[in-house]
């Protein structure tokens, strides 16, 4: 068997989450207390009392997923005989992070804070209101790039999250038209999603900059497992690529289908998520047909991978 590790980004964050774990381990508080030292507030409370606006502000959504996602880890690991060595990792998004952080790459601290620097510029770059997102379900990637090279303004594919499902970002009334041509060429859905900004597509760039200054200040190694990283789906040869790869990250598209076709070319066959939620094994499941997917935010899902 071999096994990757994969973890959520944006969009699996919920007020309550972690509920039907939190008391199996004194870890997930303690995570959460790191990380709420680190920035001078509480992020448990807020995770488990909101208000769900806050929470799902981008600036507290990253440090609040990457801790909950590093904590079940955490537990997992604890809980077994031995800790679980699996083959490979990787993370959607903001998921990279929490990928690096239990690969050893970088510190749990600091990964906190940068991610929360992260959510700050890239909710900078771009005023809210005129930017956004829009899931389009049904339509070939090429259609879908077609799609938006064929209305005026600045909007692309955004994430490729399984065949048939893209998310396309840029200024919200480019992102509008594209929605209306996506329907025109037969997609099944295309409608606009509830964020903040059009994250993952070229107005992602200054605040990308940006990024690279507060990402030079934070110590990053070679993970001891192997990370595939979003931007190219494939591992970086060198820590100056892994960084270059988390700039990059920002305005490039999330390339999570060929993430996961990859790993499966190598011999992956057992899939756990860590991170609130179960989103990752949907679109495992979309990509890779009967690849059996455990997400350890619920009881039974721990238990399931703490036996594998």
């Amino acid at each position: 068997m071999r096994v990757a590790a994969i973890f959520p980004g944006q969009g699996a964050q919920s007020v309550g989450m972690l509920a039907d774990v939190e008391n199996r381990s004194s870890i997930i508080k303690q995570r959460f207390a790191e990380a709420s030292e680190a920035l001078s507030f509480d992020l448990w409370q807020m995770t488990q009392d909101g208000p769900a606006e806050a929470l799902g502000q981008t600036e507290n959504t990253q440090p609040a997923l990457l801790t909950a996602s590093v904590a079940l880890w955490d537990v997992l690991q604890s809980e077994r005989a031995q800790p679980f060595q699996v083959d490979a990792m990787a993370g959607h998004s903001l998921g990279e992070y929490s990928a690096l952080v239990c690969a050893g790459a970088i510190r749990f601290v600091d990964a906190v804070r940068l991610v929360r620097k992260r959510g700050e510029l890239m909710q900078q770059a771009v005023p809210i209101g005129q930017g956004g997102m829009a899931a389009v379900l049904g339509l070939e990637d090429a259609t879908v790039r077609d799609c938006c090279d064929s209305v005026s303004g600045v909007v692309t594919a955004a994430n490729y999250n399984a065949p048939g499902q893209v998310v396309i970002a840029g200024e919200s009334a480019a992102v509008e038209a594209a929605i209306s041509v996506c329907k025109e060429a037969g997609a099944k859905r295309a409608v606009a999603l509830d964020v903040s900004g059009p994250f993952h597509s070229p107005l992602m760039v200054a605040a990308a900059e940006e990024f690279s200054a507060a990402l030079n200040d934070v110590n990053v190694v070679m993970p001891q497992t192997t990370v595939i990283q979003n931007v190219h789906a494939q591992p970086a040869a060198s820590v100056e690529e892994l960084r270059t790869n988390l700039v990059a990250q920002l305005s490039a598209p999330v390339r999570w289908t060929e993430t996961i076709e990859k790993l499966v070319a190598e011999g992956v066959d057992q899939f756990i998520e860590a991170g609130p939620g179960n989103v990752l094994s949907g679109l495992v499941k979309r990509i890779a047909r009967g690849t059996p997917t455990i997400a350890l935010s619920s009881a039974d899902g721990l238990t399931t991978a703490i036996a594998l």
